[in-house]
Parts: structure tokens; C-alpha cells; sequence
């Protein structure tokens, strides 16, 4: 995969320079076109000129030197990249990335650039394990970034433990297989629904829950980044997309995201069912707002389609997967619903928990296939779950589960 590959270095300040060295000789060696990006820090353990000779491309350092004036340096490099390796990466400059702070050659190329990103740490193991450091991170790998855990052994600051560059032969394999996955669902067409539905009383009040819409968010997100060709149908939420293959197709009650599903529902590879909809509505709804009266109110309630239902009664090709979100018996209840609702997968959460209840940035769930065969997926943030959803749901259909 390496073959012609226009790959950008990014080299930050630390001892693990010397191994960014290699990492670039390796690369260069494989095919790729390496042009390298380091800090000022950097340049303090290896200078740029090593780099130029590895790689016989010119080495960007300072923002302000602008050797081709019909360019912008930093934004041309930041264009031309397909994969922007980050390796060293310091706590400064993932903090900086977190936050958004562009001050030098590294951080503006890398906030402007649209490669995919991986970030190899290293660091002293202490400032690893600083949750300040891990929230960065987390927000980072939640933007898209990806991360390269480092390895853990006798670090230059006398320490052991986790902390060290993890090897250049393993950063370009793991690399290589990420790539290799980001195709899994290319040329595959997914249909997946998010977020609450509201169902009006009168024009000011209506009935809702909790839903968030972020793990179904996620879900989309992940399917996209996969090569798919992704339809998000979703409820009101506070949410937006990122990737260029989703198509959003907003609704607001039970019935219209019963229609919007259906629409695309034929023509669709996978579903994945997230949205927390509406089982009952009000049976009668008022043009114009109710007042208050004395004594209490009765407002008579009644079933709305059940969507999941109607999608495993005429599944075809589909693979179709549902949640269930609950808060006693849950790998009963879920599994009892794989079977009535004709499932091909259900992911179950019990919302009670803490780190996965509504709204949360985290989730903690089991998935389970029609073969009952589960797989317990601990606390983790939403876009990690998705991405091991996305896993599961591949190894399923390719073994015809």
C-alpha cells in the first residue's frame, strides 16, 4: 500500500527522534514519498538535513520561510499529504492539537491538512498517564485522529513503564492495516437511524426522551470512515456530520422516521437501528396550546408503528441490527427481541449504568448474533464501541452468521 503513498512526517521535540529517522529511511524504502514537518525542538536532537537526505525531499520547519512564492508552504504540504504520520508526538503538540492551537509549522500544517492522522506518543510514563494528557487524547481519537499506543520499557528519563515511540516497523504496520480496514465496507450501502423522536400534544409540548442521537452518530461516523455509502435518518438533536459519504436525512416523530426509513430501506446492504423512538403518541393533538385547568390532566395514548418489527417481517439482503436499551434483565429482554424482531445482531446496553445511560459520551454494551454468541465490549467512548460494533457486524457477515 506504501507504493507512491504521499505521506507526511511529523516530528515533535524528544529522544525518540532517532527513531523518526528510521521510520522515514523505512518508508522511503517501501515506495512512499516522504516529505517531513518537524518542531523547533525537534531540529534540537536531529537536524533537518538528515531528514532531506532519508527522504531527498525538502523538510518544513518554520512557517515564515517561503521558498516557492507562488505557494503556501505549510497549506500546499497539508494538501499534497494522504497520510499524516505524527511520531513523536509530545504532550505539547497533542495539547495543542486538542485546543486548536496553531503556532508554528507543525500545528498549522496539521489543523489544515485532510489526511488521515496517526499520532505515535511518547513521553515520560507519568505524563502518559496524566489525565489531562488522556482527555486530549480522547478528544483527539474522537475527531478522527488515530492513535498508536506506545510501547512500554526503560524510557531516557530512567523510568519504566509505558511511554516509549513504539517501533517504526510496527507504527507502518498498524498503519497499513488500519488502511487495509478502512475499505471493509467500501461499495456497501448503510442505513442507520439516531437520535429521540418528539411527539406533539400541541404546538408547544410534546412527548421525548433522553436519546442523544450520539451513539447513533458515531455508528454513521464509523460506517463512513469504513468506505461506506452511509444514510443517517435522525431525530432533533444537537449534532452534525463530518464525513462527506453520510446523507442526513432529519425527521422529527415516530411516523416520519417510519417513512424516511423506508424510503431507503430496500436498496440498503445494512441497518442499524440506534434510534430510541416512540412507542406511544398522544391519540389527539391540539392546534393550539392547552390551558391550564384545575384538577389533573388525561391525555389517552396510542401505539405508534413498530419500525424494527416491520424491518425484520420483510427483511431480504439486509443485515439488520437493533438496540436495546434497558435497565433490568438486559441480556434477557435483548435477546428475546434478536429473536422476535427477526435480528440478525442486537447491541444491548443497560442504560442504568453509570458511563452508559443517554446523553453520555461513553457506553458500555454487549453484542449479541442470531447464534447468541456474545462479545461484552467494556467502558469506552462512543466512537471506540462503534468502531467494534463495525467489526463484529463484518466478521458476522463475512462467516454468514
Amino acid at each position: 500500500m506504501w507504493k507512491k503513498k504521499r505521506v507526511m512526517l511529523v516530528v515533535t521535540g524528544g529522544i525518540a527522534v532517532y527513531k523518526a529517522c528510521d521510520l522515514a529511511s523505512k518508508l522511503t524504502q517501501k515506495g512512499a514519498d516522504v516529505k517531513v514537518v518537524m518542531t523547533e525542538d525537534a531540529m534540537k536532537f536531529v537536524p533537518p538535513l538528515t531528514f532531506q537526505a532519508l527522504t531527498r525531499n525538502e523538510v518544513y520547519y518554520d512557517t515564515f520561510i517561503e521558498n516557492d512564492p507562488s505557494k503556501i508552504a505549510h497549506i500546499d504540504v497539508a494538501d499534497w499529504a494522504e497520510i499524516a504520520i505524527i511520531a513523536p508526538a509530545t504532550a505539547n503538540v497533542i495539547g495543542k492539537l486538542a485546543n486548536g492551537i496553531a503556532d508554528d509549522m507543525v500545528t498549522t500544517t496539521l489543523l489544515a491538512t485532510r489526511a488521515e492522522k496517526y499520532v505515535a506518543p511518547a513521553m515520560n510514563v507519568h505524563m502518559y498517564e496524566n489525565e489531562i494528557v488522556q482527555q486530549n487524547m480522547r478528544k483527539l481519537h474522537a475527531l478522527g485522529y488515530h492513535f498508536i499506543e506506545p510501547g512500554a520499557g526503560y524510557l531516557a528519563c530512567g523510568y519504566v513503564g509505558k511511554g516509549r515511540l513504539e517501533e517504526p516497523i510496527t507504527i507502518i504496520e498498524t498503519i497499513a492495516s488500519h488502511e487495509k480496514q478502512e475499505h471493509l465496507f467500501t461499495g456497501k450501502k448503510i442505513l442507520v437511524s439516531a437520535g429521540p423522536t418528539r411527539e406533539a400534544i400541541d404546538p408547544v409540548r410534546f412527548f421525548t426522551n433522553h436519546s442523544s442521537g450520539k451513539m447513533g452518530f458515531a455508528i454513521a461516523e464509523q460506517a463512513a470512515k469504513l468506505g461506506a455509502e452511509v444514510t443517517l435518518v435522525t431525530g432533533p438533536v444537537q449534532l452534525s456530520v463530518t464525513h462527506p459519504n453520510i446523507q442526513r436525512i432529519d425527521v422529527t416523530t415516530a411516523e416520519e422516521m417510519y417513512e424516511a426509513i423506508w424510503q431507503h430501506y430496500n436498496a440498503v446492504d445494512i441497518v442499524v437501528k440506534a434510534a430510541a423512538v416512540a412507542d406511544y403518541r398522544p391519540k389527539e393533538t391540539y392546534t393550539d396550546k392547552m390551558k391550564k385547568q384545575k384538577g389533573d390532566l388525561m391525555i389517552e395514548m396510542e401505539r405508534t408503528k413498530d419500525i424494527l418489527q416491520s424491518l425484520g417481517e420483510k427483511k431480504q439482503q439486509q443485515f439488520l441490527v437493533g438496540f436495546a436499551a434497558e435497565t433490568k434483565k438486559p441480556l434477557e429482554y435483548g435477546a428475546d427481541k434478536l429473536v422476535k424482531k427477526n435480528l440478525d445482531a442486537i447491541v444491548i446496553n443497560n442504560v442504568a449504568q453509570d458511563g452508559a445511560g443517554f446523553g453520555a459520551d461513553t457506553n458500555i454494551v454487549t453484542y449479541m448474533n442470531k447464534k447468541r454468541e456474545k462479545k461484552h465490549i467494556p467502558l469506552a467512548t462512543k466512537e471506540e464501541i462503534a468502531e467494534q460494533i463495525w467489526q463484529l457486524i463484518y466478521q458476522d457477515m463475512k462467516e454468514g452468521s
